[in-house]
């Protein structure tokens, strides 16, 4: 089992920047690519972002390439995502997930956390 908590989420202004992260414990963090996804009311969950296990590769959703990042530290066992140049289309409840194989389908994830709110106010 991997358990995963996510902080950061909050209300900002269009054109700021939020910093997600999600703190990982259980099973051993660095053997799991990691991946942040996020739901709006009304819609299906969408890939964001995701991180291989060493870092060593990335993949980004078009609607955020540019302006998000994301990164990890194995040896704190957390996942970043840097968000800027936020936009009111970005909000979002954001989750971050674990799988052992790198990939952005989240049917494919295995761990998830429980999420936090991201709202950007226009």
């Amino acid at each position: 089992q991997v358990q995963l908590v996510e902080s950061g989420g909050g209300l900002v202004q269009a054109g700021g920047s939020l910093r997600l992260s999600c703190a990982a414990s259980g099973r051993t963090f660095s053997n799991y690519a990691m991946g942040w996804f996020r739901q709006a009311p009304g819609q299906e969950r969408e890939s964001v972002a995701a991180i291989s296990w060493s870092g060593g590769r990335t993949y980004y959703a078009d609607s955020v390439k540019g302006r998000f990042t994301i990164s990890r530290d194995n040896a704190k066992n957390t996942v970043y995502l840097q968000m800027n140049s936020l936009k009111p289309e970005d909000t979002a409840v954001y989750y971050c997930a674990a799988n052992l194989g790198f990939g952005s389908d989240p049917r494919k994830y295995t761990y998830w956390g429980q999420g936090t709110q991201v709202t950007v106010s226009s």
